[in-house]
């Protein structure tokens, strides 16, 4: 049993695990870089420590402070939550070397994961589809050339380590692929000291559908209903919604069956994902990689398999056995996310940063949940995600979730800072999106530049 776990994030996550923490008898400890000295996630905390400057590097990727900080305060674990180190094999193999349990997979299977090659080679090992592309790393031009006339264009250039959206590009010809490979090889290296390249098939016109699962230390791993996080403008989610209205039962469990085979077999522990694409042509389902770690819409799997992940996560580090299986998990009613950010969509979304002098939540409405970092007062800090809430709704359908979100974001008061809160009420309102018409590509290619033309006064 777990008596004090290090949070290794900020934001909403880290007050959504400090919560769950406290819920569970266990002590929480916070990380906090100056910028964020007065934020919410610090506050709720039992102890915190201040580790460094406003940007990343300088605190929340800064891996010997934050161990420093659990040696300093009798840590027995970190929890990473997503983003920053919560997928980097270094950082957990450095909490392993010094007796302090990672909160998640160990190094070697994220680093195997977390390489979108390895990944692949092992996903094909275990029988999962897997998209058409280089068998490993890209030595050099010369090779890519040879792939992509091999696969056909258009395809993708991607970054072997990447995430986020970057180190991504897509090819049309051979001329854009001379052109964009140097420049994706830096890429790759400033944003995540690798630039090991790979390509794939370009499927970008699908739809992005994610699977979640959860493993314990005796063999016992459970998967959830899908996710549809089509909903994207330049592979950032916007929205996303569980289950995804054209999957059928059938195609479900087909899907859970692949991804539970596949996690046994590369020895998995604890939650992570699995990404697909899946060709709404043929109805089939191709891996795209695998997220070793919590992810942002893990909220909607909650609501509609009747799951507390983060404490779930944390029993399983414990060594405990996962508190239900296969059988108990519910996939008969309908999540949808919003996620409200600080940023200004008519004005190609640049964040806004800030300080919030009003927000008002529309708590107390059955099916609603709301998870945030921030109050009344706090600042949206431009070193960092510009995330302000995610609102959460859960319905038997989708039509009652949908009616029920409009009715929230609406109500929902922010001044200080620009968001997304229109556009998200203008694509719950979308036709297409209510009868379930939408990929990838929706957004950026149709509503979008539809969207736009409101504003365009010329």
């Amino acid at each position: 049993m777990f008596k004090r776990v290090l949070v290794a994030n900020r934001g909403e996550i880290a007050v959504q695990i400090i919560r769950s923490l406290h819920e569970m008898n266990i002590e929480a400890v916070a990380v906090y870089s100056t910028a964020d000295k007065d934020s919410m996630f610090v506050k709720l905390a039992d102890q915190s420590v201040c580790i460094g400057g406003p940007f990343p590097n300088e605190s929340y990727l800064d891996m010997p402070s934050i161990i420093d900080a659990a040696c300093l305060t009798d840590c027995d674990a970190i929890h990473p939550g997503y983003g920053f180190l919560s997928e980097n094999a270094e950082f957990a193999e450095l909490c392993e070397q010094c007796h302090i349990k990672f909160i998640g997979p160990s190094s070697k299977v994220i680093d195997s994961m977390g390489n979108k090659s390895h990944a692949k080679a092992a996903m094909k090992k275990s029988g999962v589809p897997t998209i058409p592309g280089s068998d490993g790393f890209i030595k050099d031009i010369d090779e890519a050339m040879e792939i992509a006339n091999e696969i056909g264009y258009p395809v993708m250039l991607k970054a072997a380590a990447g995430g986020g959206g970057k180190g991504i590009r897509k090819i049309s010809n051979e001329d854009e692929l001379k052109q964009v490979f140097a420049t994706t090889k830096r890429e790759a290296k400033m944003s995540f000291g690798d630039d090991a390249l790979y390509m794939e098939k370009d499927l970008s016109n699908a739809k992005h559908i994610e699977m979640q699962v959860i493993a314990d230390q005796f063999g016992n791993v459970v998967y959830f209903p899908e996710r549809d996080c089509s909903l994207q403008r330049e592979h950032q989610k916007i929205l996303e919604e569980s289950p995804c209205m054209k999957v059928s039962p059938e195609q479900r469990h087909y899907l859970g069956s692949l991804v539970t085979k596949a996690t046994k077999e590369i020895g998995y522990e604890n939650t992570g994902t699995f990404e697909f694409l899946l060709d709404e042509e043929n109805m089939k389902f191709y891996f795209m990689e695998m997220n070793t770690r919590l992810q942002v819409e893990h909220t909607v799997t909650e609501e509609v398999a009747g799951v507390q992940l983060i404490k779930d996560q944390i029993l399983v580090a414990e060594g405990k056995e996962l508190p239900f299986k296969q059988s108990d998990i519910r996939e008969d009613s309908y999540a949808i996310e919003c996620r409200i950010n600080a940023e200004d969509p008519q004005n190609g979304f640049l964040p806004s940063p800030g300080k919030i002098t009003k927000l008002s939540f529309p708590f107390g409405t059955k099916g609603v949940r709301i998870d945030s970092g921030v109050e009344e007062g706090s600042v949206i800090s431009p070193f960092y995600d510009s995330m302000i809430a995610k609102i959460i709704v859960h319905m038997p359908t989708k039509e009652q979730a949908i009616t029920k979100m409009k009715r929230v974001i609406q109500e929902f008061e922010i001044e200080g800072v620009k968001t997304n809160r229109q556009f998200l009420c203008d694509l719950l309102e979308d036709k297409n999106f209510n009868d379930s018409n939408f990929n990838n590509l929706y957004i950026e290619n149709s509503f979008l530049k539809e969207w736009l033309k409101k504003f365009d006064t010329k």
